[in-house]
Parts: structure tokens; sequence; C-alpha cells
């Protein structure tokens, strides 16, 4: 599948990754209602007009990195699959 394709299935609710990836469980999800909490413990909802509140969200061995960005690699492989 093309990067296209697997953004498609993920904004439908899929989890997504490249076949090539070496980390076990790795994967690529959407991420919404994001929040996060400020150094006064106040929640802040990060909702934004122009952008929403959505993300992709790549987890990973270490955890999660919200705002994952692709690699010029990860956009022009056609290697991508549903997990």
């Amino acid at each position: 599948m093309t990067f296209g394709q697997a953004i498609e299935m993920c904004m439908r609710g899929s989890k997504i990754a490249r076949a090539g990836w070496n980390g076990k469980n790795q994967y690529v999800e959407l991420a919404t209602r994001i929040s996060y909490v400020n150094t006064r413990g106040e929640v802040v909802n990060a909702d934004h007009d122009a952008i929403g509140n959505c993300a992709l969200a790549f987890v990973g061995t270490s955890g999660v990195q919200i705002g994952w960005l692709a690699s010029q690699a990860d956009m022009l492989a056609k290697d991508w699959e549903v997990r």
C-alpha cells in the first residue's frame, strides 16, 4: 500500500506500519482530542481553528511520539500495511 492509501486507512481508525520497519509492534495511528498538562497542572486542550485536534501518533518500543513526521523514504514507500 502507498503512504497516501495508508493515511486514508489511518484516518478511518486503522493502525498502519511499514513492513520494512525493524522494531516489533511499531505503528502509527490517529490521535484525537489532544491535550496536555502544563507546569501549573492545568489541562490545556490543543484544539486549533486551522488544524483541529488530531495528529499522527507513532507507537514504538520507547513509547508514543505525538506529531510523528514521515521521512521521505516513508512517504515514497509502497510497503505500508494495516496492523
